[in-house]
């Protein structure tokens, strides 16, 4: 049986924040089943019994199949630990799994198709965001329980975990009618008489530890029966001692329940409490331990705080200094011995106490294999440069290296650079003693890599005989013991929602070996094989094609040059790409299908709109990458970033394009021709000087942007005839591009752009005609369709267009207008044939003879076969006959 079910449902001993993003989901899925996973906590019983969330109709988890469920909404969780009997449904790449939650990440997170994850003060604010957006109405009761979940999981908006999405959401839930009596009403009740037993338990049985200089408050407390909300004894606790740190413990039946809860960055109670196997927040979090003595709990707990609690360190205490720094003048070689010298891996640039950027020696020893050794070091610099404050905690240190995955992070203050603090010095803060910190490009530590489950996405976006493919690549994969992705610009476009059906495969294995395989299993495939380069094209038998590479990095020997391959992992395959946008990859192997793997903060980038070079010398390596990134930041309405855009410049400047091939060049500019819209594009081009290298004579002055746009505009026109007459649109813009040049210009065009001899002449040829007969159509300011036939018969639809574009004369638009839309097709309908047949001897008048004919149409003395044949009579005696009675 198909699955049907769509379930939304928390995570288990929900609160209100909880309940209220179940109730808010419901409004964005109104056909998916309300389930808790198992009990909720007391308040919110209390709630249900005396409301009227009967309306809500929430199923029982015990009447539902999980065989028959197809969606699972999970919101405030993402774990299956945390939802009781519906963990079971993973792993299962059948159910389709959507997120909703502000919880920080955790190694055991649950991926879905859509994901909706922000660190704010509760889930709901994220859920009435969208609520919002899409315009769906709520009741004043749904608004009043939505705004519940935000008091409770803020504190009333007094915990340090509130973002302006919660003050946000809550104005608009107001204005939708929430009742505020209710929410104060619900959270400000009288402590019962159980309640305040276990709370003065909790204050007499709290002893105070110090770990690294943090105190932290253990407190413990029994009942022999179950008492509710101890997580509200614990906060008034907290506030009644104004404790920075406390967990509560109380054994009650069989259980042990622990609340942590802290307003220390140092000190992550969630972290802490999910060994114990809770969850939570940094700040706020629980955990419930079956089965297990109180005092077990808590040496058990003692244990996980010695080993997790991290010293109260500022930047200033951190940093290394005197700072060793060059300057902006600096040669790389310079700057290469200074780093030799020292052994260190990366500088800061500083020019008279003032941050211009960082330099790392990766770049500066790829800089000098490419002879740039001279240059100084601002050419190759990164200026987009993160930085701290010397009071920045640990964390905030942490979020600066991770997010700008910079090697180097300079503490400032006042403008001035105070000192470094280095990704080594970071890792061997949070390490183990013992450990070794790996500080390199191939080891980067699992966690800082963003990973989520878009086998949804996939399914809902493209094809089902694309995805059934993928997961054939994937299965064939799993036999050879291979990792398969798909890459590149496929998975950039799932996500823009661009239609992209050009496959590219990379296989962590041979992928010759890989493709012959596939092969092998899937009927009718052909295989193309290029040993060299270690790839292969998968053929289908409709000449569907899907690029196979082995996983591989590679290196120019000069600027310009063709790249040296040579096999590696997907990270560094993803590493030598043009742009971070074009680094995503998605995991084709059945047991980790849908798996998105994002190395280089791409999907930021994309959100962000960015147009940004993974490394400093992307231009210098292959300066076709200019023309790529122009493309791509039209194309999509994106920017190219500052540091990119510097990169550009350099590269202008050291006239690498020189270096290019002319085919290569050729070829970009092609694509660039062919977008929807060019026009944009090339006025970038111009930006950055770079439409010189083409040839120096072209300019994106004001006459050259009039004639694009009328080119743009006749093309319009001629694709709104629908006519059936196919033309190379990328020429007609190339035409008005290179308009301004001369015979002579033109072969100098041709030789740099190494286009084939027959291109060449014919380019001269038809541009030399194509002017000459715009001259002699403003001569002739009525000429006759016979005449306007035989003034353009001879030129290509594209040279056409753009003597359209190019004439400002109305009679000579009018004039080409005629001949697309009445003459280009016209012809005899006689043939010689028919002309055998009417008697006419066989011969070189036939060739005559037709021309008469179709002369005769021109002037619109024929229109049907009968015409032609009274016209022939007329005009050609017997003697053209064959002896054949007329």
């Amino acid at each position: 049986m198909p699955r049907t079910l769509e379930i939304i449902t928390t995570h288990v001993n929900a609160d209100f924040d909880g309940l209220a993003s179940m109730v808010a989901a419901k409004k964005l899925y109104p056909d998916a089943l309300l389930v808790f996973p198992g009990s909720q906590e007391k308040n919110l019983r209390d709630f249900f019994i005396r409301s009227s969330l009967y309306f809500l109709n929430f199923a029982k988890i015990k009447d539902i199949n999980l065989e028959d469920v197809k969606r699972l909404i999970l919101v405030d969780t993402r774990q299956a630990g945390r939802i009781g009997k519906f963990g079971e449904l993973f792993p299962n790449g059948e159910i389709d799994v959507h997120i909703y939650d502000h919880h920080p990440d955790s190694p055991d997170d649950l991926h879905g198709s859509v994901e909706v994850v922000r660190p704010v003060g509760a889930t709901v604010s994220l859920l009435t965001e969208i609520i919002q957006e899409r315009g769906v109405p709520l009741t004043p009761d749904e608004a009043t329980i939505l705004a519940l979940g935000i008091y409770e999981d803020t504190g009333s908006f007094t915990f340090s975990s509130t973002t302006p999405a919660e003050f946000a959401a809550a104005k608009y839930l107001l204005e939708q009618g929430a009742n505020l009596n209710t929410v104060a009403e619900m959270l400000t009740r009288e402590l019962t008489v159980e309640q305040v037993a276990l709370l003065n338990d909790l204050i007499r049985n709290a002893v105070t530890i110090n770990l690294s200089g943090i105190e932290i408050v253990l407190a413990r407390a029994a009942s022999s029966q179950y008492v509710g909300d101890f997580a509200v004894l614990a906060h008034k606790f907290m506030d009644m001692e104004n404790i920075q740190v406390l967990f509560a413990m109380a054994q009650m039946e069989e259980r042990v329940f622990v609340v942590g809860r802290s307003r220390l960055e140092e000190v992550n109670v969630g972290e802490i409490l999910s060994e114990l196997g809770g969850g939570g927040h940094a700040y706020a979090a629980s955990a419930t331990i079956k089965d297990t003595p109180l005092t077990q709990v808590e040496e058990k707990l003692r244990g996980i705080l010695a080993r997790n609690v991290r010293p109260r360190r500022t930047a200033r205490e951190i940093m290394s200094y005197p700072v060793m720094s060059v300057t902006t003048e600096t040669t790389l070689s310079e700057a290469h011995r200074f780093m030799t010298l020292h052994n260190i891996n990366a500088l800061p640039v500083i020019d008279n106490g003032d941050l211009k950027g960082l330099i790392n020696r990766q770049i500066v020893e790829k800089a000098i294999f490419h002879g740039l050794e001279n240059l100084p070091v601002k050419e190759y610099m990164t200026t987009e440069v993160a930085t701290v404050g010397p009071s920045a905690t640990l964390a905030e240190i942490q979020e600066r290296l991770v997010i700008n995955k910079q090697r180097l992070l300079p503490v400032v203050d006042a403008g001035q650079v105070l000192g470094i603090i280095s990704r080594t010095d970071l890792l061997n803060l949070l390490m183990a003693p013992g450990e070794e910190p790996e500080d390199s490009l191939e080891k980067e530590p699992d966690h800082m890599v963003r990973k989520k489950n878009v086998a949804g996405i996939m399914r809902e976006r493209l094809p089902r005989q694309v995805v059934d493919m993928l997961k054939q690549i994937g299965q064939v994969a799993d036999g050879l013991g291979y990792n398969a992705y798909v890459v590149g610009g496929f998975v950039r476009d799932l996500f823009l929602r661009h239609e992209n059906l050009d496959i590219d495969i990379v296989i962590e294995g041979d992928a010759v070996t890989f493709a012959r395989q596939f092969a092998k299993r899937i009927p009718n495939v052909r295989v193309r094989v290029f040993q060299k380069f270690k790839t292969a094209v998968i053929i289908y038998p409709d000449g569907f094609k899907v690029d196979v590479a082995t996983a591989r990095t590679e290196y120019y020997e000069t600027p310009g040059a063709l790249p040296i391959v040579e096999r590696s992992s997907l990270k560094m395959d993803l590493y030598r790409r043009d742009f971070t946008i074009n680094t995503l990859a998605v995991k084709l192997n059945e047991r980790h299908f849908g798996i998105l793997i994002d190395y280089f903060g791409s999907q930021r980038d994309i959100k962000d709109g960015r147009i940004s070079v993974l490394h400093n010398l992307s231009f210098v390596e292959d300066p076709t990458r200019v023309f790529r990134a122009i493309r791509f930041e039209q194309r999509f309405g994106f920017k190219i970033t500052k540091l990119t855009a510097n990169l550009i410049e350099n590269a202008v400047r050291m006239n690498f394009f020189d270096r290019l091939s002319g085919t290569r060049l050729f070829s970009e500019l092609k694509l660039i021709l062919m977008e929807e819209n060019p026009i944009p594009a090339i006025a970038r081009l111009a930006e950055f000087d770079l439409l010189k290298f083409i040839h120096p004579t072209i300019r994106y002055d004001l006459n050259t942007r009039w004639l694009l746009d009328q080119v743009r505009g006749v093309l319009a026109w001629h694709d709104l005839l629908f006519l059936d007459d196919p033309y190379e649109r990328w020429y007609v813009y190339f035409l008005g591009l290179i308009e301004p040049l001369k015979e002579e210009q033109l072969l100098e065009l041709t030789r740099r752009l190494n286009t084939p001899p027959k291109f060449s002449e014919m380019l001269i040829w038809a541009k030399g005609a194509a002017d000459h007969t715009l001259l002699r159509l403003f001569r002739q300011t009525n000429p006759t369709p016979k005449e306007i036939y035989y003034l353009l018969h001879e030129l290509s639809t594209e040279f056409l267009l753009y003597m359209m574009a190019k004439t400002r004369q109305e009679s000579t638009k009018r004039a080409i207008s005629l001949y697309f839309t009445q003459l280009k097709n016209t012809r005899p309908l006689l043939t010689g044939k028919n002309l055998l047949e009417l008697g006419y001897a066989p011969g070189p008048r036939y060739r005559f003879m037709l021309q008469k004919l179709l002369e005769a149409h021109l002037d619109g003395m024929v229109r049907s076969r009968e015409d032609e044949i009274a016209f022939l009579r007329e005009h050609f005696d017997g003697r053209e006959k064959a002896g054949v009675a007329q």
